[in-house]
């Protein structure tokens, strides 16, 4: 099973000195850069486009064809935008990538301003990771210092500038025109659009705005070629990306596999479920993607496998969980912290959650009613797509699909009078899911 990994942005994450930027080019670090910028911009973007990398922040959109909206010769000042404000429960590849490989985002950024004709870039960092953010800045230094940034970089006449912004704890500012209006010095809160960013983004002038694992796959592509990057993957969902494994399995981390693997052949490089015990339900791309179940463990872990299994791939947060997990207990945790972090701008989301988060308690704690199950996919229904971004989405993903798949647990709360899975009193309910699982 080990043949099913593709190292190529953690290759050499075990090496003492990967961050620094002698380790770096000890790997053909910033050997793209200098193939990029042999190049024209355009050049550049096409061959991003034909690659067929798309988006790793959770869209998927077509990384080339989002460069290749800003306009050209405009006279304006183009703006590359990093999105590393990485907050969501479960996701957790953009920060390991950062401590362990700092140099091929920055890398990344040098290829990607050069063929959007930008001269300033940045970086949106979230503002709790202080461990991140010393390693960002030694990096950053280091380039400077090396002539990969600045006033006429490698002689090819090509100037950038690049701003490490820290955030302040907003969830709400990894939405990309939230963390713009964030950059900006305003209060992050999403914009009404159109007009979109490649148009009027940072300072109303055309910008792009990338997920950090995006960028950091382009020097690799430039690199070794279009070819290479298109043999990975799938045909429609090219190249490798990071999928992180968390909660109930042997071994938890980052496992870097091309698109189209399934979380069996994952689950067996990383040991299984905890030992004991059996796949309950999972996320196939963190918290604000819905569930899946045991059913689901040889959907193919690319873009459209997912959706047509009806999920989305997301940001490649496999979030395991066993028998022992209260469905209803774990989605009120997430529509707690969806509620805790919507910014109140738009009434679906604001009071949405709020409600969302008072009829799971009840709900949660046997209080709830037959008619309170219908109430809330009705609430959940008048939210989904009506907010200015996808917060509310993400807030009733996980409420839709438990209750697709597990709505007996919701009515066994109500029988009951409280969570069956309460550690004294629910062996007897954890032993019938276990059994059934098994049987399954």
């Amino acid at each position: 099973m080990a043949t099913k990994l593709t190292p190529v942005l953690s290759a050499n994450w075990d090496e003492k000195d990967s961050f620094t930027l002698e380790g770096y080019q000890r790997h053909d670090g910033y050997k793209g850069l200098k193939k990029a910028l042999a190049k024209e911009p355009d050049e550049i973007i096409n061959l991003i486009k034909e690659s067929g990398l798309r988006g790793r922040g959770g869209a998927g959109f077509p990384t080339g064809n989002k460069w290749g909206f800003i306009p050209q010769n405009d006279g304006k000042e183009h703006y590359l935008v990093v999105n590393a404000d990485e907050s969501e429960p479960g996701t957790c590849k953009d920060m390991p990538l950062l401590m362990a490989n700092p140099h091929v985002l920055i890398e990344g950024i040098i290829i990607a301003s050069y063929a959007i004709r930008a001269n300033h870039a940045f970086i949106y960092v979230r503002g709790e990771v202080a461990h991140v953010i010393r390693r960002l800045q030694k990096a950053i230094a280091e380039s400077y210092e090396a002539g990969y940034l600045g006033k006429n970089i490698l002689g090819k006449g090509f100037n950038l500038e690049l701003t490490l912004h820290c955030g302040a704890g907003a969830y709400i500012c990894g939405e990309e025109t939230a963390l713009l209006d964030s950059l900006e010095g305003y209060r992050g809160q999403p914009r009404l659009r159109p007009p979109f960013p490649a148009i009027a983004g940072l300072y109303a002038k055309p910008t792009v705005v990338n997920n950090v694992e995006s960028i950091a796959s382009v020097p690799a592509i430039v690199n070794k070629g279009v070819e290479w990057f298109s043999k990975l993957g799938t045909e429609k969902s090219k190249g490798f990306t990071l999928y992180s494994l968390s909660g109930h399995v042997n071994k938890p981390g980052q496992y870097e596999a091309a698109l189209g693997i399934t979380l069996r052949e994952l689950l067996e490089m990383a040991g299984g479920v905890r030992t004991g015990h059996q796949l309950k339900f999972w996320t196939p791309g963190g918290s604000s993607t819905p569930m899946f179940t045991s059913d689901h463990l040889d959907v193919p872990l690319d873009y459209e496998g997912v959706s047509a299994a009806g999920s989305m791939l997301g940001t490649k947060a496999l979030q395991i969980f066993d028998e022992t997990t209260c469905v209803v207990r774990a989605t009120l945790r997430w529509v707690e912290f969806y509620k805790h972090e919507s910014c109140g701008k738009c009434t679906p989301c604001r009071e949405g959650t709020w409600w969302l988060k008072q009829m799971l308690h009840d709900l949660e704690d046997g209080k709830g009613t037959p008619e309170d199950l219908e109430k809330m996919l009705d609430l959940c229904d008048n939210i989904a797509g009506r907010s200015f971004c996808a917060l509310a989405d993400g807030a009733v993903a996980p409420i839709l699909s438990s209750m697709k798949y597990f709505r007996e647990e919701y009515i066994q709360h109500q029988k009951l009078g409280k969570c069956p899975f309460d550690p004294i009193e629910s062996t007897l309910f954890a032993d019938q899911i276990k059994s059934n699982l098994v049987g399954a």
